[in-house]
C-alpha cells in the first residue's frame, strides 16, 4: 500500500497585486513544514507539484528546509493535473449576470466595496467568492470555456492515478497543491457529493497535509487538513 500526501500551498498574496506567489505568511508555514518533516526523517520517495506558482513555491521552501537539514529532497515533478480550478474566470464569466439578477449577491458586492480595512475586505470577498462558486459548482451558473467542476474533479481523479502507478507499494509521494484538488481527492475517498466536497475545501488550512492510502482500486483517506507544525499565529485559510 503506497502513501500520497496532498499539501496545501502556503498563504498566497490574497488581494494583492499578484495572489499566485506566497505572502511572508506562506513562507513561513511552508518553511516550518519542511523543518517538521525533516526532524522527523520523513522521506518521500516522488515528489510533485501543480503548476502555480504559490504551489511551486510552496516544495521549493520545503525542499530549503530539508537541504538544510542535510537530507535529500527531489525537485519535484510538476503535473498540470494539480493546478487549481478556474476560480478568477468563474467570477469573471459569472459574476455579472449574477450582480444583475440575484440581489443576496449583489448585496455582498455591495459590502465588500464598502469594506474600508484589509479584514473586513478579506472576509467580504471571501463570502461572495464562496457564494459564487457554490452557484457554479450545484450546476446553477455556468461558465462558457471554463473546466466545469466536474471536468476538474475528473482531471484530478487521471493526476492521483497516475501517480498511484508510479508509486511502488510501502512508498510515499507529496504533491504540493491548493484546496480544489484536496477537495477532490476527497470526493474519491468518500464518494462525496459536489457539494460536500466544495465545502471540503472551504475547511483546508494553508501548508496543512492530507494523507491518503492507495492499494489497486482502493484510495482511502488516512488524516486530513493536518497541521500539528503551525501555531494559532499562522493558521489560515487564504
Amino acid at each position: 500500500m503506497s502513501q500520497i500526501i496532498l499539501v496545501r500551498h502556503g498563504q498566497a498574496n490574497f488581494l494583492g497585486d499578484d495572489y499566485d506567489k506566497l505572502c511572508a505568511n506562506g513562507q513561513a508555514q511552508s518553511g516550518l513544514l519542511g523543518q517538521f518533516w525533516s526532524r522527523r526523517g520523513v522521506v518521500f520517495d516522488e515528489v510533485y507539484s501543480g503548476p502555480r506558482t504559490r504551489q511551486r513555491e510552496t516544495a521549493r521552501v520545503v525542499g530549503e528546509a530539508y537541504r538544510s537539514a542535510g537530507l535529500a529532497f527531489r525537485e519535484p515533478n510538476v503535473m498540470n493535473e494539480f493546478d487549481e480550478y478556474q476560480a478568477e474566470a468563474v467570477l469573471r464569466e459569472c459574476l455579472p449576470q449574477l450582480l444583475r439578477d440575484n440581489l443576496e449577491i449583489k448585496e455582498m458586492r455591495r459590502a465588500y466595496e464598502a469594506a474600508t480595512d484589509h479584514a473586513d475586505r478579506r472576509k467580504t470577498f471571501q463570502k461572495l467568492f464562496e457564494a459564487v462558486i457554490s452557484k457554479w459548482v450545484a450546476g446553477e451558473i455556468s461558465a462558457p470555456g471554463v473546466e466545469s467542476w466536474n471536468d476538474f474533479c475528473l482531471r484530478v481523479e487521471r493526476g492521483l492515478a497516475q501517480i498511484i502507478r508510479d508509486t511502488p507499494p510501502s512508498a510515499t509521494a507529496v504533491v504540493f497543491t491548493s484546496a480544489g484538488p484536496i477537495g477532490a481527492a476527497m470526493r474519491r475517498a468518500l464518494h462525496l457529493s459536489a457539494e460536500d466536497a466544495l465545502q471540503m475545501t472551504w475547511m483546508s488550512r494553508n501548508a496543512s497535509f492530507s494523507e491518503f492510502l492507495a492499494s489497486g482500486e482502493r484510495f482511502t483517506l488516512s488524516t486530513f487538513n493536518a497541521h500539528p507544525h503551525l501555531d494559532d499565529g499562522l493558521l489560515t485559510y487564504r
